[in-house]
């Protein structure tokens, strides 16, 4: 049996941080994950232990702390012009 490796769209890479050059593909016992771009490798089991090779997980605005306002300081909030006549 041949091994097929697909592409996961919109997926970014841990290591080059580029869009779009994972692919994927599996054999009997695990899961593995490829960059086509900077080499970067991982694999899970299928039971769901990942072994990943030094790479660490992006910062995005879902994984950071919230920031803290100072004392007086407010969120601005963009409120929609009521007298816009759009088409």
């Amino acid at each position: 049996m041949s091994i097929i490796k697909r592409f996961v769209a919109g997926a970014v890479c841990p290591r080059c941080g580029l869009m779009d050059c994972i692919r994927m593909y599996r054999d009997d016992e695990r899961e593995f994950r490829e960059c086509v771009r900077c080499d970067f490798e991982d694999s899970q089991r299928l039971d769901g232990v990942v072994e990943t090779a030094g790479a660490k997980e992006l910062e995005t605005r879902v994984n950071q702390a919230k920031p803290v306002l100072d004392a007086g300081e407010r969120p601005i909030r963009f409120v929609p012009n009521p007298g816009r006549k759009d088409s």
